[in-house]
């Protein structure tokens, strides 16, 4: 069969980008971290690739977007990519490229997804107690909204949208954070900083270069959405960031790297489902809504007492929640079809609201309880020992750094 060899490329480079962005998360989170766990979160982050990639082809794929219309989550007729000939041309864009290609751009979502929560437990979970954390959390969480909203399940018959991950990504990650952190506790130091905030700084340009895939390649062709889409990305990261930077700067008397480096992800996180729905001027006041209500939630998060380490829930979770709103408020029928809250349509409003709540709530709860059952099979919270120990030796006999040579 003739591949659009344009579009087929277009496709790899984003698959491409996608899976940087794990890397770049594993970074970000990495400077983060307090000296002696950074290579214990970066382990928890690049782990993934390995593990979901293998759940991915066995049946992951399979149960996301494999029969099952209408419902909650499909079935394992296409279990190992059976019956997926290598040359099958992918229906949803025209038969322009392989299906094989698909399959792998939505595999660098399923990789990354479960890893964004891992920053808000940062040097409390033995490493056996995240293995089966990650493996469950996909199956139970990430495959059924992944079938629900992209695979022709529940949520898109009932007509809800969600371009690159607001719901099916970034919502579950964070609420699923959140239980996680209510869970394990707080740590004994709360008050441990970055390692190397020049390590978060390349951890947040790779995951905002991997972000346009991320979005753009959402559109799964090459189209003006496609264009849309990318600049959307990129406004919002911009305002958001500038946003963040303007309030800190108020708030402690200085500017703070972190500070803007932390409102650029909050901007990509919250545009992320309504990228290729809203206009231009949409994306700067979702921009602007993502650095100052994405800072708001974090300063909740503190003052509940919350020891979400990396804010987890505050800038992907609650990002996530306002980004979907957000599309169902300024989705323009000029744009890609869909009318938003502005344009009269107060039923897709509605719509969106409902159903980030719900992925949000049952994310949240199944979580804690899976953590509780996990428990019981292997001790998800660390010993004090190892903790004031840091889990770069205690976990895996390694540093991050020769200390003698600094």
């Amino acid at each position: 069969m003739g591949f659009d060899t344009g579009t087929t490329t277009f496709m790899i480079l984003s698959t491409s980008l996608v899976m940087l962005m794990t890397p770049g998360l594993a970074f970000f989170y990495g400077g983060l971290a307090g000296k002696r766990n950074i290579l214990g979160i970066m382990m928890q982050t690049f782990v993934s690739l390995g593990i979901t990639t293998v759940l991915w082809i066995s049946f992951g794929y399979s149960l996301c977007f494999s029969g099952g219309e209408g419902g909650i989550i499909g079935n394992l007729d296409w279990a190992f990519l059976n019956g997926i000939p290598f040359n099958d041309a992918y229906s949803g864009a025209g038969g322009k490229y392989p299906t094989y290609i698909f399959i792998a751009y939505q595999m660098m979502f399923a990789v990354i997804t479960p890893t964004l929560i891992t920053g808000a437990f940062v040097n409390r979970v033995t490493f056996k107690a995240y293995l089966i954390f990650l493996i469950a959390w996909q199956i139970f969480v990430y495959y059924p909204f992944v079938h629900m909203v992209w695979g022709g399940g529940l949520l898109a018959e009932w007509g809800v949208l969600d371009f690159a991950g607001g719901i099916v990504v970034h919502a579950t990650a964070g609420f699923a954070a959140l239980a996680s952190v209510i869970y394990v506790g707080k740590r004994k130091d709360t008050k441990s900083v970055p390692n190397s905030i020049p390590l978060v700084a390349i951890g947040t340009g790779l995951l905002w270069f991997g972000w346009y895939g991320f979005n753009a390649g959402s559109e799964l062709m090459v189209d003006a959405i496609t264009t849309t889409a990318f600049l959307n990305t990129d406004v919002a990261a911009s305002v958001a960031g500038v946003t963040w930077l303007i309030i800190e700067w108020i708030r402690e008397g200085q500017p703070k790297f972190v500070g803007l480096l932390t409102g650029f992800v909050a901007g990509l996180a919250t545009i992320t489902p309504a990228a290729g729905f809203v206009p231009l001027w949409a994306a700067m006041l979702i921009g602007l809504a993502a650095g100052s209500l994405c800072f708001i939630a974090v300063e909740f998060k503190n003052r509940w007492g919350w020891d979400d380490a990396l804010d987890v829930w505050g800038v992907h979770g609650m990002g996530g929640v306002f980004g979907t709103i957000l599309l169902g408020v300024f989705a323009s029928s000029s744009i890609n079809g869909q009318s938003g809250l502005l344009e009269g349509n107060t039923a897709f409003f509605i719509k969106e609201i409902v159903a980030v709540i719900a992925a949000s709530a049952y994310a949240f709860v199944f979580t804690y309880v899976m953590l509780i059952v996990i428990n019981f099979v292997t001790k998800v919270k660390v010993s004090e020992k190892d903790e004031e120990f840091g889990l770069d030796l205690a976990l895996h006999g390694e540093k991050a750094y020769d200390e003698g040579s600094l």
